[in-house]
């Protein structure tokens, strides 16, 4: 079994060329993104690893096909960077639903509190030997509400640790967890109410630009915007817009809806061409991290045992849970009782 991984930085070869040794898959990695000009390089393989800035569109799958591939396997959960409805009858797809919850969940947490405790100065003061505390003024999270957009697993256990710091918590889920101990209410409801606002859904055409112009003016004033999910959940000019008309108090991005071209790479010595990106950096009351929420020991070896897994199911053809399809929701036609694979 050889498998081209696309995109693969040095923490992928490290957790992966073990599982590979493992299992008896061969890995080959390439440091460039699978998209239309790259897709050449997967030819005599017999499946490509991809993650969520690969441009798994029709044309690169098109060409998969010809090339003999049935099989993706997405390092990661998201999946909207793939034409799941042209894969359908072509290329089977598998995801990595659940890597580490708990990483993701914690570098949100991790996140809320540099920015309201304002960590981050601190520690540049500190490294110049400046101790002052002016400016550095917090506030407690005891007490505070926090609204949770999206409860699956990573938002649950966001919740769940939100609750240890003794804070009101209230969430919004178009497709709500039955016999949760939740407070569900209506998305302007959460909007008005909540003094945070943590995005945990997943990216679809209900979830896109979720926040946006206009539901930045039903926000809370100074309310605190915290997204490790998918970029584009935001529209990142109302978010700028809303930054500057002080309607939002601080944002905390883990992604960003432009970051394909930037995150994961060295830039240090160069301008960034992204003008919101880069005013969103500048501001005092935002803090970026480049997708790293997921970037624990434990999550990467999860990722490369699943994806592993994933990959030995599909060539001994067995049914997988992990297989993603367009109908994948349908009641009708989806095979999501994993009686059948989904084609």
């Amino acid at each position: 079994m050889r498998i081209a991984v696309f995109d693969a930085k040095d923490y992928d070869i490290q957790s992966f060329s073990a599982c590979g040794e493992k299992y008896g898959i061969e890995f080959k990695f390439y440091e460039t993104k699978l998209n239309e000009d790259t897709v050449n390089l997967a030819n005599g393989f017999d499946g490509v690893c991809v993650f969520v800035n690969d441009d798994v569109n029709a044309a690169v799958i098109d060409k998969l096909y010809a090339a003999g591939i049935r099989v993706i396997a997405l390092r990661c959960a998201g999946y909207n960077n793939v034409a799941l409805e042209h894969c359908f009858g072509k290329i089977h797809v598998f995801h990595v639903p659940a890597y580490s919850p708990y990483a993701v969940a914690e570098h949100t947490m991790a996140l809320l509190l540099t920015s309201v405790r304002r960590i981050h100065k601190a520690y540049n003061r500190t490294k110049e030997f400046n101790f002052s505390l002016s400016g550095l003024t917090g506030f407690d999270l005891h007490g505070k509400t926090v609204g949770v957009i999206g409860t699956g697993k990573i938002g649950c256990i966001f919740m769940d640790i939100c609750k240890g710091f003794g804070m009101e918590v209230i969430a919004y889920d178009k497709f709500p967890r039955k016999d949760a101990n939740i407070n569900y209410v209506s998305i302007d409801e959460l909007f008005g109410r909540s003094d945070i606002i943590s995005l945990h859904c997943p990216l679809t055409e209900d979830t896109f630009h979720i926040i946006n112009s206009d539901t930045v003016s039903k926000l809370k004033k100074g309310v605190i915007v915290l997204n490790t999910s998918r970029g584009a959940l935001i529209d990142s000019e109302a978010l700028l817009d809303g930054i500057k008309r002080r309607q939002i108090g601080a944002a905390c991005l883990d992604v960003y809806e432009e970051e394909a071209d930037v995150f994961f790479q060295d830039f240090s010595g160069h301008i960034v061409e992204d003008d919101i990106l880069a005013r969103l950096i500048s501001m005092p009351n935002v803090i970026v991290t480049s997708h790293q929420a997921f970037l624990t020991d434990e999550a990467l070896n999860n990722i490369a045992e699943t994806t592993a897994q994933n990959l030995l199911a599909f060539f001994d053809d067995k049914m997988c849970a992990n297989e993603l399809c367009y109908r994948c929701g349908n009641v009708e036609e989806c095979k999501k009782k994993r009686s059948a694979r989904c084609f």
